[in-house]
């Protein structure tokens, strides 16, 4: 599949990227830079295209990530403890 083909993508993604695309250009930003940022925010919210292969089907594709901002909170309230006794 060569770069920048969309087939892999469902309706629901290409629906999603096309409302994107239309907002980033009613601020203004041009056509091809709103096209580029609404797939890349389709990307990053969905995971990406449909991908083959056994193994692919439920789950979350981001499982740690709770666990590392749960991680980060815990670090940040520990530091501003800290600085406030020293």
């Amino acid at each position: 599949m060569p770069r920048g083909d969309k087939s892999s993508y469902t309706d629901k993604q290409k629906r999603m990227a096309e409302h994107i695309e239309d907002s980033y250009e009613s601020r203004g930003v041009s056509d091809d830079e709103a096209e580029r940022r609404a797939w890349a925010t389709v990307n990053k919210e969905t995971g990406g295209g449909k991908k083959s292969g056994s193994g692919r089907k439920g789950g979350s594709t981001r499982s740690g990530s709770s666990e590392h901002k749960k991680r980060s909170e815990a670090a940040k309230k520990g530091w501003e403890t800290r600085r406030k006794h020293n």
